[in-house]
């Protein structure tokens, strides 16, 4: 009986632990999508979607420092030829 007992006691400490990373994981998940729907709303006006107020976006700008970051580091690794030459010929 206690080993039966123990054993149970064993599965529903992993069932637990297995819900809580899960749970973890989709929050997380979640949270990534939200900094990019963040980044789009204030960003939006660069590939053509409204954007809110300026001065709106002005005061929540400081808080995308971490997605601009991210944002030039892909730049800067992304070997873009295209660019580059885009670059050359000034298009805009």
């Amino acid at each position: 009986m206690i080993k039966i007992l123990e054993n149970l006691k064993c599965f529903l400490r992993g069932f637990l632990s297995a819900f809580k990373q899960q749970s973890t994981e989709y929050l997380e998940f979640e949270e990534r999508e939200l900094e990019n729907v963040f980044a789009l709303l204030l960003m939006g006006a660069f590939v053509g979607i409204p954007s809110p107020p300026t001065t709106l976006v002005m005061r929540l700008m400081p808080h995308m420092v971490r997605e601009i970051y991210v944002m030039q580091q892909r730049v800067i690794d992304m070997d873009d030829i295209f660019g580059e030459i885009a670059a050359l010929f000034d298009v805009t």
